[in-house]
């Protein structure tokens, strides 16, 4: 019986190491435009493989790269992409979308791993290599993980042997966990962090997660296996801001508080770095537990040299840099820069334009505490939000946007008498200070047309891959990607 079981397995054995050696684009990617599936797809294209690659959209077709459009919810444009297909490279996941759907990702991400199952089964696949999460089982699971596993498990429910690659925090130009790391250190002198900054994590190079599933795409052995994969560097989220702080020479001040729970610390992030807060609200998540390979088995299937946190953001930034400028569509009337650069000149404006209450303004009112007080937190509001648009962040324009309305609502009451003959905000102010409020309104009203344009316009603008036909105040269309560049013409 065991000679019986040995024949099958080595027959097995026999038929997958026979399919390393791929017919012409029987080697399909997966979320092919993808912060991963671009890398893996790349590198394999590069090394003389002619591989297939699935995305929504259609693309022209480039040298060992045939492109297909299909979508892991529509049956029909899944078994036509996954005919002739062999290798199944599984990297679709489904956790960004509009505000109101976001939290069904999990449903989503199901129906998607069962209907890619189903036409793999159709089509004769013989392989499917699946890169999912790594954290502890034992403990509770966030939702994100939680939909990872599960995943996982109704790819390896079928008769198509499955690998599993588990993976922490990938570290990459393009990865929304990078992404957060970089600009909550480039944009946040004074950081306020929850605890989970504190978990233990075995983050990974990109380029060595590519080199993983390359590795056991070639190797039969690792079939039907679930393998954990990491870098040679354990540390802790906040011990990675630390490392990026030093590579860019930049001092980082950390405060943690216990009662920032991960719905808030998405908003936050959502505000301050281009990473949306329906991405951020599962990254979060799976960062609340310790996650780290306790499962060295992958070393001796596929040996390769990883690459030390150091050189790993250091070669993200690199590519960063990389990125070309976002222009404008020929439709729009103005480009995000023209709309940030009227927020900040706005801003500038009232800044001046408030001063001439302490030396235009005769007036005594304005020397009481309460207006000093008001004064004081009005300068302190500009400040800050000059300083986050000048980075891009969307707290800026929120900050700059409702500054506005309040600094508006200000000078119009302060002009009160004009129309009702009655004083409001203060004793009845002169001619020449009723011209500076109306002049200093005028700048408040662009200082709200242009923060307005900009807080959803950069949503638009950091969007990857077909045109974004969307006018400016509409969400990145489904399936858009974020390059997370801020870098706008």
């Amino acid at each position: 019986m065991s000679q019986l079981a040995s024949s099958s397995r080595l027959e097995k054995m026999a038929a997958l190491k026979e399919n390393a050696d791929t017919k012409d684009y029987s080697i399909l990617v997966t979320g092919a435009t993808g912060f991963i599936g671009k890398k893996l797809l790349e590198r394999l294209a590069k090394t003389g493989y002619k591989v297939t690659a699935m995305s929504r959209s259609k693309y022209p077709d480039e040298e060992n790269i045939r492109f297909v459009a299909a979508d892991a919810f529509e049956m029909n444009s899944l078994n036509k992409a996954l005919k002739g297909i062999e290798t199944a490279f599984y990297l679709l996941h489904s956790m960004e979308g509009s505000k109101k759907e976001w939290e069904k990702f999990a449903d989503r991400e199901k129906l998607q791993a069962q209907n890619f199952l189903k036409a793999a089964e159709n089509a004769g696949v013989k392989r499917i290599i699946y890169l999912g999460g790594l954290v502890n089982e034992s403990l509770e699971l966030s939702k994100h993980m939680r939909s990872r596993h599960e995943v996982g498990k109704i790819l390896a429910s079928g008769n198509i042997p499955v690998t599993e690659l588990r993976a922490s925090v990938i570290v990459g130009a393009e990865g929304g966990s990078y992404a957060m790391l970089r600009y909550l250190v480039e944009r946040l002198p004074l950081m306020v962090c929850p605890k989970w900054v504190k978990s233990t994590t075995q983050p990974i190079a990109v380029d060595n997660v590519v080199d993983y599933l390359v590795g056991v795409m070639k190797n039969p052995m690792t079939a039907g296996k679930t393998l954990e994969i990491g870098g040679p560097d354990k540390m802790t989220y906040e011990q990675m801001m630390r490392l990026y702080s030093s590579i860019i020479n930049r001092n980082l001040n950390i405060i943690q508080i216990p009662f920032l729970t991960p719905r808030l610390s998405s908003y936050w992030i959502d505000l301050v770095t281009p990473v949306k807060a329906s991405l951020a609200r599962p990254l979060v998540d799976s960062l609340v537990h310790d996650s780290y390979v306790k499962d060295n088995s992958i070393d001796e299937l596929v040996p390769i040299n990883l690459k030390h946190m150091t050189e790993a953001i250091k070669e993200a930034r690199d590519e960063a840099v990389a990125f070309k400028p976002i222009g404008k569509l020929p439709e729009e009337k103005t480009s995000y820069k023209v709309n940030q650069k009227l927020l900040l000149i706005s801003l500038c404006a009232m800044a001046i334009i408030g001063s001439t209450y302490y030396w235009m303004d005769d007036r005594t009112d304005v020397w009481e505490i309460s207006w000093l007080f008001g004064s004081a937190i009005w300068y302190v509001a500009i400040i800050f939000a000059i300083l986050f648009v000048r980075q891009k962040a969307r707290l800026g324009y929120l900050i700059g946007g409702l500054l506005s309305w309040v600094t508006l609502a200000f000078w119009l009451f302060d002009n009160f008498y004009v129309v009702f003959q009655m004083s409001v905000i203060g004793a009845e102010p002169s001619i020449d200070v009723t011209l500076r409020n109306f002049i200093g309104a005028a700048f408040a009203g662009l200082a709200i047309f242009s923060s307005h344009n900009v807080f959803h316009k950069v949503r638009v603008y950091q969007a990857r891959g077909e045109s974004v036909k969307e006018s400016a105040g509409a969400e990145v269309p489904s399936g858009a990607r974020p390059v997370y560049n801020t870098d706008f013409t």
